[in-house]
């Protein structure tokens, strides 16, 4: 700059030029201005993750416990452990158990509360069992729900039942149960070893007997009398109106049957023919009226003879019978 406060001639050249002028394309830019990529070891996504984390963490223990748990929080743990010892003592004082057994599971009480309870069970096909009995084989009281009433099971729990043969449930909404069973038909009774069975026709166990239900059926005695009770009924039905008056039949060996009439007297019947001696007796009784003797047994087993046994006193008095008519004639003569 000279004194008068101009710049220099070749200063003024370098300002004349226009700013564009002055600006290079990044091919003129030296290459020792260019930005250089970093090519070491770039930092990993589980790093950057980690870095974050510490920064939350660095930043939540900054800020005080008090203003990080909410004010309701000892609040609810009150009453979740109140909750808690509530129900534990429920349950450990049995209270829960009662409840059960008083109404029934949690799931059929819901549900009779929103009207699916069982209302009323319609059973068909009832003869030899009592419609108590079904319930209780079928699973149905007072706590059942039909929602969660399982009718298959149901049914194999009936069909498991000896007289039931068939059972078919069906459950009718909101609250009917429909139960129709198919019975085995009892055909008489079995004493074995002194235990009395209900059995089917074809000696087929049906149910032990328990009670009186199935008295009026006959009985058969004896090992494997069972599968022969079809014999002594055929027997049986050949007596005419003499068959009120037998009231069992005892196979004996395997081979013949031993009549117990009403009275108590035994009658033996032959192993072979045992219709045509059953006819003789049936004879004596038209003809001598023998069931009101004082006659204990009654042997049929030889064709062309009747052996009696007398009772006790029977006996005596025939013996002294004899004794005075012996003495008359010896008398006489």
């Amino acid at each position: 700059m000279d004194g008068g406060g101009r710049l220099p001639r070749s200063v003024k050249a370098m300002t004349a030029k226009p700013v564009s002028a002055q600006r290079r394309s990044p091919a003129t830019v030296p290459a020792a201005r260019l930005p250089v990529r970093h090519s070491g070891p770039q930092l990993l996504v589980g790093e950057r993750q980690g870095r974050w984390m510490r920064r939350t963490r660095r930043s939540a223990i900054a800020v005080p416990l008090s203003q990080r748990v909410p004010s309701s929080l000892g609040t609810w743990l009150a009453l979740g452990f109140l909750t808690l010892s509530l129900g534990a003592g429920f349950v450990m004082g049995g209270h829960w158990q009662n409840l059960q057994d008083n109404y029934g599971e949690p799931r059929h009480m819901l549900a009779r509360v929103l009207g699916f309870g069982i209302d009323r069970v319609t059973i068909s096909g009832l003869s030899g069992l009592s419609e108590q009995e079904v319930l209780v084989a079928a699973g149905i009281d007072s706590k059942t729900s039909l929602v969660f009433f399982d009718a298959d099971e149901a049914r194999k729990q009936l069909e498991a039942t000896p007289l039931i043969r068939e059972a078919a449930v069906r459950k009718l909404y909101p609250g009917e149960v429909s139960i129709a069973l198919t019975e085995r038909d009892p055909y008489a009774l079995w004493q074995v070893k002194g235990e009395l069975f209900v059995i089917a026709a074809d000696g087929t166990v049906i149910d032990k007997m328990d009670d009186g239900r199935f008295a009026y059926l006959p009985l058969v005695v004896g090992k494997d009398a069972n599968n022969r009770a079809g014999e002594y009924l055929a027997l049986r039905n050949q007596a005419g109106p003499f068959a009120q008056h037998i009231r069992a039949a005892t196979l004996i060996s395997g081979r013949r049957w031993n009549l117990k009439l009403d009275n108590g007297m035994d009658v033996r019947l032959p192993e072979t023919k045992p219709e045509a001696a059953l006819q003789r007796l049936v004879s004596l009784e038209s003809d001598f009226r023998v069931l009101e003797k004082d006659v204990l047994a009654i042997d049929l087993r030889q064709p062309d003879r009747v052996v009696m046994r007398l009772s006790e006193e029977a006996a005596a008095a025939r013996a002294d019978q004899l004794k005075s008519k012996s003495k008359k004639k010896g008398g006489e003569a």
